[in-house]
């Protein structure tokens, strides 16, 4: 399988990051992407660097003024007198009262920047970029003819909005990769598979039939995001029955998450979309620092596996998945389980 990789990731090393009033750095390190491309290296993938695809297919999710925001925000900042070194909301619109959008940068920081997981420093909006580039790439190699393409994007992009970064999120890969493919096939499905719900791509889709979103995660009663991913979202409008949450219980196991995985991957044959993105979540693992589901190792050859049967052309987009010692592991039992399901996958 081919891997999308960029570099530009490497110098994004977001340092303030809130838990329960506390001040740590964030769980979204460098270290990630390095582990994870050494782990496919060493299963025997292709590494390949995106072409540049310019900011056409990333202006067809985001808005203008907040790529512009992205892009300008942290020379802007420190300008400012007093300012921190990366660009830290401290005060946000609330939801339901009448909104104008903020002439002061400290204002336009507290609309787009969504929480405190999400710091902007001197190389994030390259990252950012650069990650959006490797999705871009991966669903160009789908509509060239591949079958199947790994994106190891850094930053992750799951939680991000129109105009609005959250959650260790700044622009929104898996998204970015569906409506590339768009241009081709008139329905695209997303299978988040990562521990968080994807806030960010059901935001985005959710008034419309041609893209399905699929999201398997821990139930937000106990963890992030907290206010989307209930079971009830079922899209609106149009869109209506084509967003579909399984809020999933603390410690669920492997066996009981490949049953709900099983019963996500009817719904996308019953939807017959002519494409597949996959936000590839590793923070399902039963180690890893979130501590939301339990999925073990081995059982990440069978997730990957039971995606592979479905026989799409298929992107998977790196989300989460943090320091920890399977970190690569899991990911190669990912492709691995992959390779194995596509020898099988419905024709």
């Amino acid at each position: 399988m081919k891997i999308i990789n960029k570099d530009d990731h490497l110098q994004h090393d977001p340092q303030f990051f809130v838990v329960r009033g506390r001040l740590k750095r964030s769980n979204e390190q460098p270290a990630r992407g390095e582990i994870l491309l050494a782990a496919a290296r060493e299963a025997g993938h292709s590494i390949v660097a995106p072409r540049e695809h310019g900011l056409a297919p990333i202006e067809a999710i985001h808005t203008r003024r907040y790529l512009d925001f992205l892009s300008t925000v942290h020379p802007r900042w420190q300008t400012l007198e007093d300012a921190g070194e990366e660009v830290v909301a401290n005060i946000h619109p609330f939801p339901g009262e009448p909104c104008t959008y903020p002439r002061h940068l400290v204002g336009q920081v507290g609309f787009h920047l969504g929480d405190m997981a999400c710091p902007i420093g001197m190389h994030t909006w390259k990252a950012a970029y650069g990650s959006a580039q490797c999705a871009i790439e991966a669903a160009q190699l789908l509509l060239e003819g591949e079958r199947a393409v790994y994106a190891l994007c850094r930053p992750p992009g799951h939680h991000a909005y129109a105009e609005r970064a959250n959650g260790f999120c700044y622009l929104n890969n898996a998204a970015i990769a569906a409506q590339y493919l768009r241009s081709r096939h008139s329905r695209v499905a997303i299978l988040d598979i990562d521990v968080h719900h994807g806030n960010g791509t059901q935001g985005l889709f959710y008034p419309r039939s041609d893209v399905l979103t699929i999201s398997l995660h821990a139930d937000p009663h106990y963890m992030t995001p907290f206010f989307t991913g209930h079971a009830d979202e079922r899209g609106s409008g149009e869109g209506f029955g084509f967003n579909v949450n399984y809020p999933l219980p603390k410690g669920l196991p492997t066996e009981g998450y490949l049953e709900v995985l099983l019963d996500a991957c009817r719904r996308i044959v019953d939807y017959a979309p002519g494409a597949l993105v996959v936000s590839l979540g590793l923070d399902t693992y039963e180690h890893d620092p979130y501590q939301g589901v339990a999925v073990s190792t081995a059982g990440f050859a069978d997730i990957g596996a039971a995606i592979a049967r479905l026989g799409l052309p298929t992107a998977l987009i790196q989300e989460g998945g943090y320091l920890s010692d399977a970190l690569g592991d899991n990911l190669a039992r990912v492709l691995e389980g992959f390779e194995r399901g596509s020898a099988d996958a419905r024709p």
